[in-house]
């Protein structure tokens, strides 16, 4: 298909005779670089305090380690054309030659020196708040009260007696009482958001003060809850990754990327994190047929017809994407006569 596309655009080069494009050009043949965008989902958890007495008070077990963890969700595959530093060439054009000679740039045949194409920048999401985003929550504060029974001897006719004495003193609370607490809150916020809902309260709640005693009730218990079940940030992180297969390896594969729960998405060079690879699998391409004229041509312009690959994305022995690229340094550099550019 190549070859008779640019069979086509030599035909429409002879049918061009303005803007013609003299003297010595440097150029350079292509090179594919595909670049890997990726898109991942970020989810930053801290454990709530309570979280080991969640089964017990709201029967309903959490999770008790913060920690954060990216999920794939999107990989798209964009490849890009670029001029090979490593396969310059010059050619001296003459006067009467085609004004289409440079078009072939436009067929991605021959490509001008220089020609590149930028990337964004792409950032990570900082790292979030501990522990402390649970300060002022819990309801009924971290002190309480703990009733002591003690005991002295009082005398009487027929001797000494012991007779109880109680104490009253004010104590840290342990982690289950403040659990206990916190749950009876949340117990009491249902009850009473019932209670309004049905109209089983002495107060009155009409139109927009009923859905806003509601909203305030259920806001309370969400807020409470999170001493349990803990508090999860979401967001999205995207990055690009780029891979320029080279001409000339056994293996076509590389790491184009990795994913760390503590890092985040990373390029390939990195140590740590579960490794994405990319495989190459290169189609062969026919063989040309005997020209007895080759190589006699002084002057030639030289052009590159791609490779058509089938690239995979792996991760862990599993398929994430599968696509055909085709890639220009590890197809067939070819030449053609500058004779034939020439109008007679």
């Amino acid at each position: 298909m190549k070859r008779v596309l640019f069979a086509l655009s030599l035909l429409l080069f002879f049918f061009q005779d303005s803007f013609a494009q003299t003297g010595a050009v440097v150029y350079s043949l292509p090179k594919t670089t595909v670049s890997i965008r990726v898109e991942a989902r970020r989810e930053a958890f801290t454990a709530g305090p309570y979280a080991a007495y969640a089964q017990k008070y709201l029967g309903v077990a959490a999770r008790t380690q913060s920690g954060t963890t990216y999920t794939l969700l999107n990989i798209t595959l964009t490849p890009y054309v670029e001029a090979d530093a490593k396969a310059r060439y010059t050619v001296n054009i003459p006067d009467k030659a085609s004004a289409g000679f440079l078009q072939l740039c436009t067929q991605g045949l021959v490509v001008m020196a220089d020609n590149y194409t930028g990337r964004p920048a792409a950032w990570r999401f900082a790292s979030q708040a501990g522990a402390e985003r649970f300060e002022g929550i819990d309801p009924l504060g971290n002190l309480g009260s703990e009733t002591t029974t003690l005991y002295k001897a009082v005398r009487t006719d027929e001797g000494y007696e012991r007779v109880p004495v109680t104490q009253d003193n004010v104590v840290e609370k342990s982690a289950d009482r403040k659990a206990a607490d916190a749950a009876a809150v949340i117990f009491s916020l249902r009850e009473k958001r019932q209670q309004i809902a049905t109209g089983d309260t002495d107060a009155t709640f009409s139109g927009e003060a009923l859905q806003a005693a509601i909203d305030e009730i259920t806001r309370l218990e969400e807020r409470y809850l999170t001493l349990f079940y803990g508090i999860s940030d979401v967001s999205t992180v995207e990055k690009t990754f780029d891979i320029t297969p080279e001409k000339g390896s056994k293996d076509q594969r590389y790491t184009a990327f990795r994913i760390s729960d503590k890092e985040g998405l990373l390029p390939g060079s990195a140590t740590e994190g579960k490794a994405v690879t990319a495989e190459f699998q290169v189609e062969p391409l026919a063989a040309l047929e005997a020209t007895s004229e080759r190589g006699k041509e002084s002057a030639v312009v030289r052009y590159r017809i791609p490779a058509i690959t089938h690239l995979r994305l792996v991760r862990d022995g599993a398929l994430l994407l599968e696509s055909r690229v085709p890639v220009y340094q590890l197809g067939e550099d070819a030449s053609l006569p500058l004779n034939l550019l020439i109008n007679r």
